[in-house]
């Protein structure tokens, strides 16, 4: 059943003064609050409604009503798809630093000092992709392979052989690793390319194997998150969050990098909308435990094609309206930062 405008401006009023003052909202409050001029019992009759459709819920028999997860998704989206203006940012939210660990530390402390929620940050992810592989002669018996992935990685392989090599056989290996692995990614090397590069290889296909090996590790390395949080107590400001077991367990992932890196890893690259944000509700959230809580994230995009996610956690009953907006800002910020040439070192040196 779809909402008429009248049921759809009564939520939005339930849903806006409960996010407001974290309390169950009645007739009377919402008579106040909207302009339909409208009765108690007309909206008492609407929230009767209103609630048969599973957007709102009475958590007990004399309160008022508060809204589902299904009335949040509601609310939140209806603001995603509003056209409004991002406001201009006053003043910089970031300082100028020469690190990116350092920037990015700042961006968490900053957005929980706005927000007064918990905030995650993660340092830029690259393609997960094979650049260059090349393969030197260390003594007869041994060969390097040097293999060097997106971002930098480089993993060196040191790879015993059998039989001793000229360099004219090594310089063929080298033509063929890189002609068949060059930008390919960990998903792109399946068995019909390993099969056809161990035919040409011929009797040196033992040398693929190791080779193989350490791709898989330095793909590996590459996909490992840095993570900074910040504000993982605003948690315990929140009612509704106070239960300590509930509370422990999720400060407790909250402090799990590994944990948080997984939740990250989830939401990357889902933003189905124009705006980069993503707002997952209750159980919606990609973890376990945070069935009481929303999860917010967007993305940041450097120059050449890394990507981060930067995420806020919060009650389900968020400023929505404020988080999306300053993560907007955010990313607009940061984008300014890497396009103009304020870039910071990546490296961390």
């Amino acid at each position: 059943m779809e909402l008429d405008e009248r049921k759809k401006k009564i939520l939005k009023s339930i849903i806006a003064n409960y996010l407001e003052t974290g309390e169950p909202v009645g007739s009377r409050t919402i008579s106040k609050y909207t302009d339909l001029n409208l009765s108690s019992a007309t909206i008492r009759n609407e929230m009767a409604d209103l609630e048969e459709l599973g957007y709102i819920v009475q958590p007990h028999t004399s309160a008022g009503r508060i809204p589902t997860d299904k009335g949040y998704r509601f609310y939140v989206d209806n603001l995603m798809e509003e056209k409004e203006e991002v406001e201009e940012v006053k003043s910089s939210l970031l300082e100028r630093v020469d690190r990116m660990e350092l920037l990015l530390k700042q961006v968490a402390k900053v957005l929980a000092y706005n927000t007064n929620y918990a905030t995650m940050v993660t340092a830029p992810k690259y393609n997960k992709t094979v650049k260059f592989i090349q393969l030197s002669q260390v003594d007869i018996d041994n060969l390097l392979a040097v293999i060097v992935v997106e971002g930098n990685i480089v993993k060196n392989q040191l790879i015993r052989v059998n039989v001793e090599l000229a360099n004219e056989d090594i310089l063929k290996f080298n033509i063929l690793l890189n002609t068949f692995l060059q930008g390919a990614s960990l998903e792109d090397i399946n068995i019909e390319m390993i099969q056809t590069m161990k035919n040409q290889a011929g009797e040196y296909e033992g040398i693929l194997d190791h080779i193989f090996k350490g791709i898989v590790e330095a793909i590996h390395e590459a996909k490992e998150l840095e993570i900074y949080t910040s504000g993982a107590t605003n948690i315990l400001k929140y009612p509704e969050l106070g239960d300590i077991s509930k509370t422990s367990e999720l400060l407790e992932k909250f402090e799990d990098k590994t944990e948080l890196s997984h939740i990250l890893e989830e939401t990357a690259g889902k933003d189905d909308n124009d705006t980069g944000i993503q707002v997952y509700i209750g159980d919606e959230t990609p973890v376990q435990n945070m069935q009481d809580c929303s999860l917010v994230t967007a993305t940041y995009k450097m120059p050449e094609g890394a990507t981060g996610t930067i995420g806020i956690i919060g009650p389900k009953r968020m400023d929505y309206k404020k988080v999306v907006n300053t993560l907007k800002n955010l990313t607009v910020e940061l984008d300014d930062i890497f396009k103009k040439g304020k870039e910071v070192n990546t490296d961390g040196n």
